[in-house]
């Protein structure tokens, strides 16, 4: 009859091999269980161990191997989980490159019918303008005039339906006492809030207008939505692959760790050394 120390330590032998990618599973069958006929005894020698330890990687070299390119600590370790590390990888740089490509075509579309549309009467090949340019090209229809009396001093434009107008009307309630009343001409609240205008108001070789182009109005604003789309989808694929980076190399670091003691009984441990500093 196999007695209880037996049966406890060939359970604790089969843990071992259980553990996927674990250094246990580089001990031979023979090494790993050795049952006597008679007493139904397991032995396993310091030898076996000393041997896992030596081909067991080290941490730096799976960690950093595995921050690098996730599953090549894995790799290292002979783990299976190491294909799917890779795997996620390949997916997501090819995901992340996909978006980035639609991003880009759909920001070159954009930009395109601004030009031969909305910019075509005025300066169609004028500077290219920011993102917040195109933001305001979208919410609304015309720019307005920068300047609407040529000569002179500067006139701001007044028609609030337009670009211009809106930023005009906000530096009039910002600086002038009364938005409605204008100051003098030579005062300081006059000459700030035309500053401000100045400062944020679409220049003269920038400006657009839509009227009378609503098919092409649309077409830019579902390009601006499709780019914007696409990146902030780049965006989160970059996260999911740097997470994958981190992970991986959390999780061979984690296996390298793991040890495999002899006690002075002849029995096995795993032991776990997780450096904490206080």
């Amino acid at each position: 009859m196999i007695s209880l120390e037996a049966l406890r330590r060939f359970g604790f032998a089969a843990l071992l091999i259980l553990l996927p990618g674990s250094a246990e599973a580089q001990l031979s069958a023979s090494s790993r269980v050795a049952m006597s006929a008679k007493a139904g005894t397991r032995e396993i020698t310091g030898a076996d161990t000393a041997a896992v330890s030596r081909k067991f990687p080290q941490p730096l070299t799976v960690t950093l191997a595995s921050a690098l390119v996730p599953g090549a600590g894995q790799l290292l370790l002979k783990q299976r989980r190491a294909a799917a590390y890779l795997a996620l990888e390949a997916a997501g740089v090819a995901f992340y490159i996909s978006q980035t490509r639609d991003g880009r075509r759909q920001r070159n579309l954009y930009r395109e019918i601004a030009n031969t549309v909305a910019r075509a009467s005025f300066t169609p090949n004028g500077p290219s303008g920011d993102w917040d340019y195109y933001e305001r090209m979208e919410k609304f229809v015309a720019s307005g005039s920068y300047d609407v009396v040529s000569g002179g001093a500067l006139d701001p434009e007044t028609d609030e339906e337009t670009y211009n107008g809106t930023v005009w009307l906000l530096a009039r309630q910002t600086y002038w006492r009364d938005a409605d009343v204008p100051p003098e001409a030579g005062s300081a609240e006059y000459a700030a809030a035309i500053a401000f205008y100045e400062k944020r108001a679409v220049p003269i070789d920038m400006r657009w207008s839509w009227a009378g182009q609503p098919d092409a109005y649309q077409r830019f604003r579902a390009a601006i939505s499709g780019s914007n789309s696409a990146f902030r989808s780049a965006g989160h694929t970059a996260s999911l692959v740097i997470a994958n980076h981190f992970l991986s190399a959390v999780d061979a670091y984690v296996s390298v760790r793991v040890r495999v003691r002899q006690n002075a009984d002849g029995s096995l441990a795993i032991v776990g050394a997780v450096p904490i500093r206080y």
